[in-house]
């Protein structure tokens, strides 16, 4: 987080992504919390995806006015008293074992449609979760697949088996002098 957001039309400074909103059920991306710092105070606004015109290093809005305080949209209070985080959830397994918490996404920025999480556990970054990987997300935990292992089969190895008709190339070495 931490992203620059600007006004598209004079790319004025409106403030830094805090957050990023998405639905849990369908891993779309329903808008930006910023904090935005007037002079005296800071608070946290919100910006609907339809008014973010760009995502790259920063996050380009259409205009100041699309920056409203998040109870103002009627359509988000559902998910706003949900409880159903995304970011900074726990991830668990199937079977319960702990992953780690998801500490980033990855998302389309054309379609705003979440495509991966990232959990991070005691300092360390786990592997990568397809959103296809996610099973449920509840109040308490992202639940995934069991992470799909390679099967290895056991070969015993057999000892060389000695052939008297196999021909073998003498092996030739010269020594200069």
């Amino acid at each position: 987080m931490g992203a620059l957001v600007l006004e598209e039309s004079s790319g004025e400074p409106l403030g830094t992504v805090a957050g990023v909103l998405i639905h849990p059920d369908t891993g779309k991306v329903e808008g930006v919390f910023v904090r935005v710092n007037d002079g005296f105070s800071s608070g946290l606004l919100f910006c609907r995806a339809m008014d973010i015109v760009r995502f790259g290093t920063s996050v380009h809005i259409r205009s100041a006015d699309a920056l409203c305080d998040p109870s103002e949209i009627v359509r988000l209070q559902s998910l706003l008293e949900d409880g159903r985080t995304i970011l900074g959830q726990q991830v668990r397994t199937e079977s319960g074992q702990k992953v780690g918490r998801c500490r980033d996404v990855q998302f389309d920025t054309e379609s705003l449609q979440m495509e991966w999480i990232f959990p991070k556990g005691w300092f360390r970054w786990k592997r990568g979760i397809a959103v296809s990987d996610i099973l449920e997300v509840r109040s308490n935990a992202i639940i995934v697949r069991e992470e799909k292992r390679p099967v290895v089969e056991e070969v015993e190895e057999k000892a060389p088996v000695f052939d008297p008709l196999e021909v073998v190339e003498p092996k030739v070495s010269r020594v200069r002098r």
